[in-house]
């Protein structure tokens, strides 16, 4: 299981890749970046699952199960538990190339 499906499950996922939020924004308001779906729909948490689906996409970083990812407006927030700063880094190194991204906040991670 990826990053993606573990954190917003199949149901989210694919209805993140199939249509719209019933809160979409009609056609003449613009998308704010941090609400962005995974295929460009609006989405309340379009940025978060734009970061996962980074994470999946990365080979050289596998799922960490004890840490989440969530979002603030533009910042993406990462929670639980990592088990090196390396993988730390390499996680925000990922989530503050993403679209959208103003900030990655890690004070709810613990290293160890």
């Amino acid at each position: 299981m990826g990053w993606l499906q573990r954190i917003f499950g199949g149901q989210q996922a694919a209805t993140a890749e199939t249509g719209g939020s019933p809160e979409a924004p009609t056609a003449a308001e613009a998308i704010p970046p941090e609400r962005v779906g995974l295929n460009g729909e609006y989405d309340q948490s379009g940025l978060a699952k734009r970061v996962a689906q980074a994470f999946d996409q990365d080979a050289t970083l596998d799922d960490i199960e004890t840490l989440w990812v969530a979002q603030t407006s533009g910042t993406v927030v990462l929670k639980g538990k990592v088990p090196s700063d390396d993988l730390l880094q390499k996680c925000v190194s990922i989530a503050s190339g993403v679209s959208g991204a103003t900030s990655v906040d890690t004070s709810q991670v613990s290293i160890g």
